[in-house]
């Protein structure tokens, strides 16, 4: 016989001696032996044997040979094949994460939550996994952060082994379900859409465009319109400019063949802008750097041609990307930074900002654009640092009506140099710090003769959601970004939810900003493609939004919306919720472990409500009117169907697939 270690006889040995149908002897897989590919994370890539910063496994001072480094947020699937016996691992935070982590390491066998070790931070002892796997089919390894964000937050998954006794388990990409559409087509008939309220300087220009879904041609009109405005009967665009302040009460009407449809629509006159959360299109997540004046002008028929505008988008945003990029050895982006009057100068990819704001105005749409209170952008294109009067007045010239205002290279500003010349207080990483640009650019955009919503973007620096509306704020950023992720779920879950506690901040005027709508083709990892996120996780964003009186801007691509994404971007009672006019952002009212739910008062008395499932099988969720905040018996209306489901007293219960959601509206039942 030839030579063999002495193991592998022993176990020869041992399989002679097995009674005829004896099983076989269960065999291991360690973790660190799969293909770790299939993973997903928010830093960094998972590592074998070794932390995620690519030292020795070591917890609590405790040093493990084998494993898996991983980072929250941290996602793994693998296929059982059945024949899986057990699942062991020894899990902590990482030593090398400074003291600064907190993670938490959830394990989901099929259907079931089969481990959960609650949060753990650095320095804690590890903990012991040992989960029966016997006839399961799936396993998922997760680590979300401990409840804060997630730096340092480096996870071991330390010994972590597979028994098995047949075909040996393997990593796998997670199930993605087919698309499924519920938003019902639109009626043949009018509807008047869009906000029940809108917010105008006195004497600065006035523009809006009535969204009304029906087959055309189509007539608009309106009644009550304040001295001032006109409005186009064949495109429904209300422009001119209204002297006297005050509240204007308005109904607007659209009308075809099928019948005539009316929405009341207040004017107010004054100080306040953005009333209702802005709705529109942005360029980042799908261009980058790539984005044209091409690009805008196909973004704003689109709008259009889609029927996008006619549910209520109506911002068509350039992001970074149009300046003078110094050092660039791009053509397109080389030239004078400023004009002789040092006015800021676009590059040669936007030939004419004036043309291109009309070409988007004429079809009754907003024009926005980005820059940074820093001397360069996130992308190291010129921004505004010294030049802010100019700037504002440049794009007041252009005719812009949206600006974004991105932190990026503003914190170096300060060096060692200049520090002994900044007043108390104003060192950086201070409040008067992070206020002073976005104070001096809201105050100079106040003074110009048209209006800019104004979105502060500085990533929730300083808990801004307390002081953006005191520098002129309409929105404000309130996290980092969402799409620089190889876990688009766990990004959004955690952000999204993570906005709770925040619905005292927002209101007419002034918004929580999340981040926007990374849905249809995007450019994920460098490549045009489609959304990362499910069906199930997709329904859940929106609903989510909505309910959080969110900006609702998309950023993919508006030339290649398929009818799958523009169900998720035009269901009008979903955006109805979205643009209440009560302006009062959602909460979560109730939490059991992975499920949650969340209501919004809304202007009419009624309450949306959302039952979220943010584990990895399907869940009963019950939404009780104690929680919710209602009595007596309620209709209960599912908002993506745009159906009633009946008449519910104390409770509402619902099947919820996995990060799926179920969105109602309750409204008292007759005689309540």
């Amino acid at each position: 016989m030839p030579w063999l270690p002495i193991a592998i006889l022993a176990l020869l040995a041992a399989a002679a001696t097995l009674p005829a149908g004896a099983e076989t002897l269960p065999l291991t897989v360690r973790l660190g032996e799969m293909d770790l590919s299939p993973a997903r994370q928010d830093w960094g890539r998972p590592q074998k044997d070794r932390s995620i910063t690519e030292k020795p496994l070591t917890i609590a001072g405790k040093t493990f040979n084998h494993g898996v480094g991983a980072h929250a947020n941290f996602t793994l699937w693998i296929d059982l094949k059945g024949t899986a016996d057990r699942f062991r691992s020894t899990v902590g935070v990482d030593d090398g994460s400074q003291g600064n982590g907190s993670v938490r390491f959830k394990v989901w066998v099929d259907d079931r939550k089969a481990a959960d070790t609650g949060v753990m931070k650095s320095g804690d002892p590890p903990k012991d996994l040992d989960l029966d796997l016997t006839g399961a089919k799936c396993m998922v390894l997760i680590v979300t952060s401990g409840g804060n964000d997630i730096s340092y937050d480096h996870a071991d998954w330390a010994d972590a082994v597979i028994a098995f006794s047949g075909e040996m388990p393997a990593t796998m990409e997670p199930p993605r379900e087919a698309p499924y559409i519920l938003t019902p087509k639109p009626s043949p008939k009018p509807r008047v859409n869009g906000p029940t309220v809108f917010g105008v300087r006195p004497g600065n220009p006035f523009l809006y465009r009535i969204p009304a879904t029906g087959d055309r041609p189509m007539t608009f009109s309106a009644k009550r319109l304040p001295d001032g405005l006109t409005l186009d009967p064949e495109t429904g665009i209300i422009r001119g400019t209204v002297a006297r302040r005050g509240e204007y009460k308005v109904t607007l009407q659209a009308e075809n063949r099928l019948g005539t449809s009316s929405r009341p629509f207040r004017i107010v006159v004054g100080d306040t802008l953005a009333l209702t959360p802005p709705m529109g299109w942005n360029s980042w997540y799908v261009l980058l750097d790539r984005v044209t004046d091409k690009d805008i002008r196909a973004a704003a028929d689109a709008m259009i041609d889609s029927g996008m505008a006619d549910h209520g988008y109506s911002y068509v945003n350039i992001d970074d990307c149009w300046a003078i990029k110094p050092g660039s050895d791009n053509p397109e982006f080389q030239g004078d930074e400023r004009d002789a009057e040092g006015r800021i100068n676009a590059n040669k990819r936007f030939p004419d900002m004036k043309a291109l704001t009309q070409y988007i105005h004429d079809k009754g749409l907003k024009a926005g654009i980005y820059t940074s209170p820093g001397p360069l952008t996130c992308a190291g294109f010129v921004g505004s640092y010294e030049h802010e009067e100019k700037d504002a007045r440049r794009f007041t010239e252009w005719g812009f009506d949206f600006l974004k205002y991105d932190w990026c290279s503003y914190g170096r500003t300060v060096t060692e140099a200049t520090l002994p010349n900044y007043t108390e207080g104003a060192h950086p990483d201070t409040l008067p710090y992070m206020k002073k640009p976005y104070k001096l650019m809201g105050d100079i955009l106040e003074r110009q003769p048209r209006d800019f919503v104004y979105n502060l973007c500085q990533y929730g620096m300083g808990d801004v959601w307390k002081w953006g509306a005191e520098v002129g704020g309409n929105s404000w950023r309130t996290t980092g970004d969402l799409g620089y992720t190889n876990n688009y779920w766990l990004s959004v879950s955690s952000i999204g939810f993570g906005q709770n506690g925040l619905e005292r901040y927002a209101g007419p005027g002034h918004w929580n900003d999340p981040d926007y709508l990374l849905l249809g083709w995007l450019t994920v990892g460098g490549k045009l493609a489609p959304t990362p996120l499910t069906p199930d996780e997709q329904y859940t964003y929106v609903s989510l939004w909505s309910l959080l009186a969110a900006p609702m801007f998309f950023s993919g691509d508006m030339t290649r919306l398929d009818d799958f994404t523009l169900s998720l971007l035009t269901n009008d009672e979903v955006i109805d919720v979205n643009l209440d006019a009560l302006g009062r952002q959602g909460r979560r009212v109730a939490q059991d472990d992975e499920v949650e739910v969340w209501a919004r008062d809304l202007e009419d008395g009624s309450k949306a409500v959302g039952l979220f499932n943010r584990g990895e099988g399907t869940a009963e969720i019950t939404a009780r009117w104690s929680d919710v905040g209602v009595k007596g018996r309620q209709i209960v209306r599912d908002l993506w169907r745009q159906k009633d489901l009946g008449e519910f007293e104390d409770a509402f219960t619902a099947t919820v697939p996995r990060h799926g959601v179920v969105f109602v509206r309750l409204r008292p039942a007759a005689g309540e």
